[in-house]
């Protein structure tokens, strides 16, 4: 039996959870849009590594293409497409995986954790789970409203250190992935929400306290499916980001990025506006009750 043969239940299911998902998109009166996967400048991010396709990338989100649409005069917009990140395998990671994105002009980060509470209940009803997932043995209600925490709050409940010393220590990544992820969403979907500034390179700053992005990502069981943001929309504030990403990187000796000129021009037409990316791949998996990517995909990199 091939591996392929064996998830075929698995590859059925992808196919109704994808088709349900753009059922949700077009019935919400939104453009379906494709943006070129081979892009010569991906969004600068220090510790995002993109893949080289000639002298170009392979993207690693479709974000700076699809805000260049907005700034065309397309408000509600999503895609569901391929993205590319080096360095990346493992039992949740690939380096070519599935995500969707969709952006809406004069929204919020909050209106998003609302309409992924919606997408995700029209596809469980969409596929028969209705308001429960059983995943991993544990059961994620998914009747509203969802929880919801800030990034403070969950390293005061759940960290071996303050949020303030794993910002010192750079400890931040890790203490998110290690210690407070694994704790997230265990009986409901919860969003994590209102990150450091310091790690939200194109989010919009809280107008109250300019410490806080107004970022979210949402978590079920453990795991993280989405990151969104209410978008920055000052191009002298994006560039001088992007030279702070692009200077990390070149002090950890990581490739240097073009920067995006065209992306700036752009910005400064922009809509208010919010958006979101989330992984197909990794909602699949909730649905499947598989704890692996690999299960839940036609073809590995190891398969090819």
């Amino acid at each position: 039996m091939t591996r392929q043969t064996s998830i075929k239940e698995n590859l059925n299911l992808r196919a109704g959870i994808i088709q349900a998902i753009r059922r949700f998109f077009i019935e919400n009166g939104y453009l379906e849009v494709e943006t070129p996967l081979r892009i010569p400048a991906p969004a600068p991010e220090a510790f995002i590594d993109a893949q080289d396709s000639g002298s170009w990338f392979l993207q690693t989100s479709p974000e700076l293409c699809m805000k260049r649409l907005l700034s065309a005069g397309f408000p509600r917009i999503f895609q569901i497409c391929k993205c590319f990140r080096a360095k990346e395998r493992g039992d949740k990671h690939l380096p070519e995986f599935t995500i969707l994105e969709w952006y809406s002009a004069n929204k919020t980060y909050v209106d998003l954790m609302e309409q992924c509470e919606d997408l995700v209940r029209f596809v469980a009803a969409g596929i028969g789970s209705e308001d429960l997932i059983v995943f991993q043995g544990n059961n994620v209600d998914l009747k509203k409203p969802w929880d919801r925490i800030t990034v403070f709050e969950a390293f005061e409940e759940y960290s071996p250190v303050s949020l303030e010393k794993a910002l010192l220590e750079d400890s931040f990544d890790e203490i998110i992935a290690c210690e407070i992820e694994p704790n997230l969403g265990m009986k409901k979907p919860v969003f994590l929400y209102d990150y450091p500034a310091s790690k939200s390179a194109l989010a919009r700053l809280k107008n109250q306290d300019n410490s806080l992005a107004q970022r979210c990502e949402l978590y079920m069981a453990g795991l993280e499916l989405s990151n969104g943001f209410t978008e920055l929309t000052d191009p002298l504030e994006q560039r001088k980001r992007f030279e702070q990403e692009l200077s990390h990187r070149k002090s950890e000796g990581s490739i240097v990025y073009p920067m995006p000129e065209k992306f700036l021009t752009d910005l400064k037409v922009m809509p208010d506006a919010a958006g979101i990316a989330f992984g197909i791949d990794r909602l699949i998996m909730l649905f499947a009750d598989s704890p692996l990517i690999d299960n839940v995909i036609a073809f590995t990199p190891e398969d090819l």
